[in-house]
């Protein structure tokens, strides 16, 4: 049995999305025997362009119902099924988050029709909804509202069911749920993560690296990449044992170690680029550039010397700055000095930094 459906959501941050309607029908691969349909109110803001895109509008959703009204229903229709969805694992995303927001644990497999229709209807010239389906003549109307799409799924996923003739593809496709014990590892993670800028590591089972990450906010990118439904991710996801962190203050600094780590550890799960490299010389022969450190007192601090990068460290007293020979006792020394001038060269064309001391 299969769920197959369509959510509109507010548009907005990352995780923060809210619901403004829902089709789901259910469906045994013949016909549909059930189906729900309903506006909700996401008791957010819309975004415009959302609003252009669907003509869901703040007012329409003033007496809809708040989507704590209809999770019981959703539940009900959705279970011992498989969800269907055109894009399935950003419409899975949003159910389970908004779950999540009422305490419950939301657990379904999940199938997507664009990677069937990929391995299915090969040589398309594009596989969103709409020209997909206008390619395979499948009519279309109401697009980009809850109903309309999800009739259009119902369609599609029809026509795969029955150029699947092998059976095969369809079982690959399935997204099966987290196993518990890897859901309870990764809440433990999370909670040991700080709300703050810096680089990440993800360990395997060994204590190996197999994954570098950076952000400003460190626990939410670890969220993240949790919460992504590509290969790559998924892999990364069922190999992870724990996950350390470095902060690092400024984004200057999360730049510099983040892409001198890959550099050095070439980590398995990190599509390393071909960077534009640049060893033109600074504008000054030996400068240090200070920016602000990890807490108030302390600062952040790269040494140049002679138009090579030298190190990077952290100083709370002025004389470690002050001394020289001080200071190169603190920094971390760089080896990869042409990729270090391109980075900080790069910054400092985009950005500024707290100070600047040449000497």
């Amino acid at each position: 049995m299969y769920a197959i459906l369509d959510i509109e959501t507010t548009g907005g941050k990352f995780n923060e999305e809210g619901i403004t309607e829902i089709a789901i029908y259910k469906f045994d691969g013949q016909n549909i025997v059930d189906q729900f349909i309903t506006l909700v109110n996401p008791e957010r803001e819309i975004q415009q362009f959302v609003v252009k895109l669907t003509g869901i509008n703040s007012n329409m959703l003033k007496n809809a119902p708040k989507f704590h009204e209809v999770a019981k229903r959703i539940i009900e229709i959705t279970k011992d099924c498989i969800i269907v969805a055109h894009n399935s694992s950003f419409d899975y995303r949003i159910l389970r988050t908004e779950y999540n927001r009422l305490g419950y644990d939301f657990k379904r497999n999940t199938l997507c029709t664009v990677e069937l229709s990929k391995e299915l209807i090969p040589d398309q010239p594009s596989y969103s909804l709409g020209k997909l389906c206008r390619g395979l003549g499948i009519p279309t109307s109401d697009r980009h509202r809850a109903n309309g799409d999800a009739v259009v799924t119902v369609k599609l996923f029809k026509l795969l069911l029955e150029k699947d003739l092998q059976k095969g593809i369809i079982k690959k496709t399935i997204k099966y749920s987290d196993n518990r014990t890897q859901k309870n590892k990764i809440i433990k993670i999370l909670d040991s993560l700080p709300e703050k800028q810096g680089v990440f590591y993800v360990h395997n089972k060994v204590g190996n690296i197999i994954f570098i990450g950076r952000g400003a906010n460190i626990k939410k990118e670890v969220n993240k990449l949790f919460l992504k439904e590509t290969k790559r991710a998924l892999k990364i996801n069922t190999n992870v044992n724990t996950v350390s962190f470095e902060e690092t203050g400024n984004t200057l600094l999360t730049k510099l170690k983040y892409y001198l780590e890959l550099e050095n550890l070439r980590p398995k799960y990190n599509i390393l680029k071909k960077r534009k490299m640049t060893n033109k010389d600074f504008s000054h022969d030996s400068f240090m550039l200070i920016n602000k450190g990890r807490i108030p007192e302390e600062n952040s601090v790269i040494l140049v010397e002679e138009n090579e990068v030298v190190g990077y460290g952290f100083t709370n007293l002025s004389y470690q700055e002050n001394q020289i020979d001080i200071l190169k006792n603190i920094i971390t020394p760089i080896e990869s000095k042409i990729l270090a001038k391109t980075i900080i060269k790069n910054h400092l064309l985009m950005s500024k930094v707290d100070k600047i001391v040449r000497f």
